[in-house]
């Protein structure tokens, strides 16, 4: 689904401990705000790591805004050969020849079906077996099945847990990404339940725990 990563033997010779974990199984989501730090800085210290692909998920900016800041995303992404994903935005992702799309799905029911099958890269995110089947109706490549873990992207509730994800792994005939309360020690927990690996927002946003040491 994704296109090849770099050597990620190229990172040691820059001085990288590659001791903590490798991200070839997780899809790094974005959350600018939630960066202590510089947000394209973190963003190329993701990439280096070889992550299965970005998906640049800034909801709170309007076209033209998240259409630059997905330039200069997309960029870094080509530096790393590492897959850009646009989330929202589909006529910015249409316009900059992004290398996926995906979007909530109420907003990919409004898609025509010639739009969605231009897309080799379409996902979603569910949150029930229903959706799962509908996301796979409507043409997507991979689908994003949360949230599995409690998280404090979703205080309050709690996750749906590894029985909807071994569940939604086995009613997709498409990868399966789990989401929320993903740590490196969950991550081979959600792959043995079917998954074809994880996302993560703020385990990759603030924090080292994800991340090569330098």
């Amino acid at each position: 689904m994704f296109k090849q990563k770099i050597d990620k033997s190229t990172i040691d010779k820059s001085g990288f401990d590659r001791s903590n974990v490798d991200l070839s199984k997780v899809i790094a989501i974005t959350n600018r705000k939630l960066c202590a730090d510089d947000f394209y800085a973190r963003l190329a210290r993701i990439a280096a790591q070889g992550p299965r692909a970005i998906v640049l998920r800034e909801k709170d900016l309007a076209a033209p805004e998240y259409e630059q800041l997905a330039r200069d995303v997309m960029g870094i992404g080509r530096q790393y050969g590492v897959p850009v994903i646009l989330h929202g935005q589909a006529e910015v992702a249409a316009r900059l020849r992004a290398d996926g799309l995906q979007l909530p799905l109420p907003k990919l029911r409004q898609l025509s079906a010639k739009v969605r099958s231009g897309w080799q890269v379409l996902g979603t995110s569910c949150h029930s077996l229903a959706e799962v089947a509908e996301a796979q109706r409507l043409g997507c490549s991979y689908l994003v099945a949360g949230h599995i873990y409690e998280t404090d992207c979703k205080k309050g509730l709690p996750g749906r847990g590894l029985d909807f994800l071994q569940a939604a792994c086995q009613a997709a005939k498409i990868p399966v990404y789990a989401i929320g309360g993903i740590t490196p020690d969950r991550l081979a927990e959600v792959m043995a339940a079917g998954a074809a690996g994880a996302c993560v927002m703020s385990g990759l946003m603030r924090g080292e725990y994800w991340l090569y040491k330098k």
